[in-house]
């Protein structure tokens, strides 16, 4: 999995038991994914679809930190599936407790907040069916078939 942010647990954010409220860390495990779903699919318009059941395992104190990481489970159409740790670090032994876990799904909107396609290159990136070999293969058929925006633009300025 890989470590998307940390957040310092303070008083501020614990709930009646000393503890910290759910809430926050519901909070901070949603902008984690979202920002980590953006990142994967190269767009910042990735909205919050579905937050799968949460399990908190422990509680987590203050003066620990929050970390949180994230995996790419699925990537559909227009969706994107990510499964989310948060995780408590005692700064003192660095030892760290699971605190939640959650499957989480965002999609890919348009201005009008339509659901549009994630890129084929993202798709291909994370289709486990594929190897890194024949991820290579696509890039480089890619590079040598696709016209990028830039290209197409000189191609019609050179035709006027």
């Amino acid at each position: 999995m890989k470590h998307i942010t940390t957040h310092p647990i303070k008083k501020s954010d614990l709930g009646f038991h000393g503890n910290l409220f759910g809430g926050k860390c519901l909070s901070w495990v949603d902008s984690a994914g979202a920002a980590f779903s953006a990142e994967v699919c190269d767009t910042p318009r990735m909205v919050t679809k579905l937050i799968d059941k949460c399990i908190f395992n422990k509680p987590a104190r203050e003066g620990q930190l929050l970390k949180i990481y994230g995996s790419v489970e699925s990537v559909g159409t227009t969706s994107l599936t990510v499964r989310l740790e948060a995780r408590s670090h005692n700064v003192y032994n660095g030892k760290q407790n699971l605190i939640l876990s959650t499957n989480m799904v965002f999609v890919r909107i348009d201005e009008q907040g339509d659901a549009i396609p994630i890129s084929d290159r993202v798709r291909e990136k994370y289709d486990k069916n594929i190897s890194p070999e024949g991820l290579e293969e696509i890039e480089k058929l890619r590079a040598k078939y696709v016209i990028n925006k830039e290209e197409l633009k000189k191609y019609k300025n050179s035709k006027k």
